[in-house]
């Protein structure tokens, strides 16, 4: 990616969809001296967001934007990000897909993170399917965002073994614990640091 770090971090946004778990890690991470970023920023789809408590807790600037209109919505957004100097964007339960011409803006800065180990079960309700075609493991993949739905370059992963006993609930549980983990593990790689 090449962004030079030196004492300054990296100006961030997270867009989120839901409870925000990914979110909290990442401003947690933020929070740490080995961290090169700093979260400046959250974009929601849902202004319901329980994620939204913690921009409120830690003061972090806040849009919520409905994408009904998906390129008024896009316009608005890449003006917020430029007049707050955002210079990477962390894709974290967004629901929203993002048009190719946005993707371009920021091109090499927009990372996601996908709840199954890429490139296999895309898309949504990824703990049921794994359990239905039974798996041996599922796991979490964090990948650089490109106009194709979670077919980005990898960035890394993680495995998780499922055992007999797991239900969708207790598997999406498991994969995000190692979800938080893995999340900052590549911002540092992306970072070459």
């Amino acid at each position: 990616m090449g962004l030079s770090t030196g004492y300054r971090k990296i100006r961030t946004a997270v867009f989120i969809s839901g409870t925000g778990s990914n979110f909290k890690s990442l401003i947690k991470f933020s929070k740490t001296n080995k961290s090169p970023i700093s979260i400046d920023f959250v974009v929601s789809n849902n202004s319901k967001a329980k994620g939204l408590n913690y921009a409120k807790i830690y003061n972090i600037k806040k849009k919520v934007l409905n994408f009904k209109n998906k390129n008024l919505s896009e316009k608005k957004l890449l003006s917020v990000l430029k007049a707050n100097n955002i210079e990477m964007i962390c894709l974290a339960g967004f629901m929203k897909i993002l048009s190719k011409n946005f993707i371009k803006k920021f091109k090499g800065k927009i990372l996601n993170i996908h709840p199954s180990l890429l490139p296999k079960y895309k898309g949504l309700n990824t703990h049921q399917r794994v359990l239905n075609n039974k798996e041996k493991y599922s796991g979490c993949t964090v990948h650089f965002v490109n106009a194709r739905l979670d077919s980005g370059k990898i960035i890394l992963q993680k495995k998780v073994k499922i055992s007999k006993k797991d239900t969708k609930s207790s598997l999406a549980k498991k994969v995000l614990v190692q979800e938080h983990k893995l999340y900052p593990k590549a911002i540092l790689k992306v970072l070459n640091l």
